[in-house]
């Protein structure tokens, strides 16, 4: 608050006072970063404005405006499927950065009503469109949910929440069912009591759990499954018999993710910029080519340095003047306007377990006022 009132007062004061500001502020914090500019973008005071930095969380801001731009504020992630003659259920993932159990909760019934109650005799899940292969830059292998693997193909953020009582695992939130997955995985790894942690870096790991959970929805809603949940990749004599379409609109999705902070959902859609502009599979090296040739039609190419879209890669690299630079760019945005019309379709409920879900345990949001 104490700064905010600060740069109030600077947009305040006459020239010859703005001087001493600056003078004042070289004295106390001469390595410090900053920059300061009116609401028509003329500049009140610089420091070091041109020097990088870390940006940490502030990416995201980055990867909304780019995502926005790339995209379009109605884009709706989706999530196909195939079923054949021997009612072998396929499920392609799209990269759906928001298919939480409130979500499975709309999408199953669709699901069962475009298939039928008849019992599913197998699911094969395909994730082609994330290569096994794929890292971002700064993820670790451990069990924080700021690490969470990205994937084609994932639920409630690649992540689980469940309660130890005893020798027993249970489920740690009502809306979501507890699987066989779910349960090994936080005996091997999850805190005593409720907790919540990231799947491993092991995509079928996190696929399997993705399969199961959906499974227990199709259940829920009245379908039947028998058979395994394996990995492979759909026919290419198939049609969808049902796409979901994601309840949030890409605007929806990223107020979210600049709530939430989550770096997950952030490197989702950054992924999704490169693989929607030059096709899947996705990879790092297609969305930072389709980042930096839009940084460079703005002439942010040498102030903006990206490794990755959510901030976690300490390779990341901004100027403030950079920086304010894009935040101009993003103000106009649906994101930040007032005046944000109502979505056609209403998303699936945010409860409070899914907006925990959605915030990573470590926090690294930095604070940027527009």
């Amino acid at each position: 608050m104490r700064s905010c009132l600060f740069f109030l007062a600077l947009l305040l004061l006459p020239a010859p006072a703005l001087a001493d500001v600056k003078d004042k502020v070289a004295a106390l914090a001469p390595s410090g970063l900053v920059y300061v500019a009116d609401a028509e973008g003329n500049e009140l005071l610089a420091q070091n404005a041109d020097k990088a930095f870390v940006p940490a969380s502030v990416t995201k801001i980055v990867t909304a405006w780019l995502a926005l731009d790339v995209l379009g504020a109605d884009y709706r992630f989706e999530t196909k499927f195939y079923l054949d003659d021997k009612r072998v259920l396929y499920i392609r993932g799209g990269g759906d950065p928001f298919l939480i159990s409130e979500e499975l909760s709309l999408l199953a019934p669709e699901l069962v009503a475009a298939i039928g109650k008849e019992p599913i005799s197998r699911i094969v899940l395909d994730a082609s469109y994330y290569p096994s292969s794929l890292r971002i830059p700064g993820i670790e292998n451990t069990t924080e949910t700021y690490n969470a693997l990205n994937s084609a193909l994932a639920v409630n953020f690649n992540t689980i929440t469940a309660l130890r009582k005893g020798k027993s695992v249970l489920a740690g939130e009502e809306q979501t069912p507890i699987t066989q997955l779910a349960i090994s995985q936080f005996r091997a790894r999850g805190p005593n009591g409720r907790g919540r942690i990231s799947l491993a870096q092991q995509p079928a790991i996190s696929l399997q759990y993705a399969g199961e959970l959906i499974a227990a929805f199709v259940q829920r809603a009245g379908g039947s499954v028998k058979g395994k949940i394996s990995l492979g990749t759909v026919p290419a004599s198939l049609n969808p018999v049902y796409v979901h379409k994601q309840s949030r609109t890409l605007s929806q999705v990223l107020r979210e993710l600049l709530i939430g902070s989550n770096n997950y959902v952030a490197n989702q859609v950054f992924l999704e910029t490169g693989g929607r502009q030059l096709g899947g599979p996705v990879s790092i090296e297609k969305s930072l080519k389709v980042a930096n040739e839009k940084l460079a039609a703005n002439e942010l190419a040498g102030a903006i340095h990206l490794q990755e879209g959510s901030g976690i890669s300490r390779d990341n690299s901004f100027t403030a003047r950079g920086l304010a630079k894009v935040l101009t760019l993003f103000a106009p945005t649906p994101i930040c306007s007032r005046r944000t019309k109502t979505p056609p379709t209403k998303p699936a409920r945010l409860t409070a377990s899914a907006r925990s879900r959605a915030t990573p345990t470590r926090q690294n949001m930095g604070r940027c006022v527009l």
